[in-house]
C-alpha cells in the first residue's frame, strides 16, 4: 500500500511537468514558424571564419583560455585524491569553502588592476606564470597538508583574477556576436584533452596523477607566452568589425 501510494504521489507531479514541457515546446515551435534561421546562421558563419579563425591573435587568446580550462578541470578531478593520498584524513568539506573564498578574493583584485596603468596582457602573463609554478610544485607530490591547501588557495585566487581579465580581453578583441562561438572554440579542445588524459589514466593506467598536473603546468606556462605574444602584436578594437 505504501509503495503504491508513493508511486501515485510521484506520478502526479511528473505528469504535470511533462504536460507543461510539451505545451512549452508547442508554443515555442509555433512562434518560430514565420521566421527563417538560415540567413542569420550563414552571416554568423561567414563572420566567424573571417574575424575569428583567420586572426592569429584571436587564436592566442583561444589557446590561453583552453589551457586555463584544462588546468581547472584537472585540478577539480585531482585535488581531493591529492589531499587524501597515503591514507591521510582530511576534512574536504572544510577545504572547499577556503578554495571558493580564495577565488572570490582573487576576483576582488581585478578592479584595482583595471584602475592601474598595467596592461591586461601583462597581468595575465604574470598570473599564468604563477599558476604554472603552483601546478609544478603540486606535481612533485608534496605531503604536507598545509602546503597543499596553501597552493590550492593560491591557484584559485589566480583563477579568480584571470577569469575577469580574459573577459576584458574578449570585450576588447572579439565582437559581441562572436564571443559565444569563440568561447566554445576554446572549451572544446580543453575538454577533449582532459577526457583523453582521464581515459589514459582510468582505463589504460598509462599515466600518473602527477603527470596530468605537470601537463597542466606546461600549458599554463605556454599560455603566459601567448599573452606576451598578444601584447607584442597588438590589435585594433573590435569596433572596426561593425564599421566594415
Amino acid at each position: 500500500m505504501l509503495g503504491s501510494n508513493l508511486e501515485k504521489g510521484i506520478a502526479g507531479p511528473s505528469s504535470a511537468v511533462i504536460f507543461l514541457a510539451i505545451m512549452g515546446i508547442i508554443f515555442v515551435s509555433g512562434s518560430w514558424k514565420g521566421t527563417s534561421e538560415t540567413p542569420p546562421f550563414k552571416d554568423y558563419r561567414v563572420s566567424f571564419y573571417s574575424y575569428i579563425l583567420d586572426d592569429k591573435r584571436i587564436w592566442l587568446l583561444v589557446f590561453a583560455q583552453a589551457c586555463l580550462q584544462f588546468s581547472v578541470v584537472i585540478f577539480w578531478i585531482l585535488w581531493a585524491p591529492t589531499l587524501v593520498a597515503d591514507g591521510r584524513e582530511v576534512h574536504l568539506g572544510l577545504v572547499y569553502p577556503c578554495l571558493m573564498g580564495a577565488r572570490m578574493l582573487g576576483s576582488t583584485v581585478f578592479p584595482w588592476l583595471i584602475s592601474a596603468s598595467l596592461r591586461t596582457e601583462d597581468c595575465l602573463a604574470c598570473a599564468f606564470l604563477i599558476l604554472g609554478l603552483v601546478m609544478s610544485i603540486i606535481a612533485y607530490d608534496y605531503q604536507e597538508i598545509g602546503i597543499l591547501v596553501t597552493l590550492f588557495s593560491l591557484f584559485h585566487a589566480c583563477v579568480g583574477l584571470i577569469l575577469p581579465l580574459l573577459a576584458r580581453l574578449r570585450t576588447m578583441y572579439v565582437p559581441n556576436e562572436l564571443r559565444g562561438g569563440m568561447i566554445s572554440l576554446s572549451l572544446a579542445p580543453a575538454d577533449a584533452a582532459a577526457l583523453l588524459f582521464l581515459m589514459q589514466r582510468g582505463y589504460y593506467q598509462n599515466i600518473e596523477n602527477s603527470t596530468m598536473i605537470a601537463f597542466a603546468a606546461i600549458g599554463l606556462c605556454i599560455a603566459a607566452g601567448c599573452m606576451n605574444a598578444l601584447k607584442r602584436w597588438g590589435k585594433q578594437p573590435y569596433q572596426n568589425w561593425h564599421k566594415s
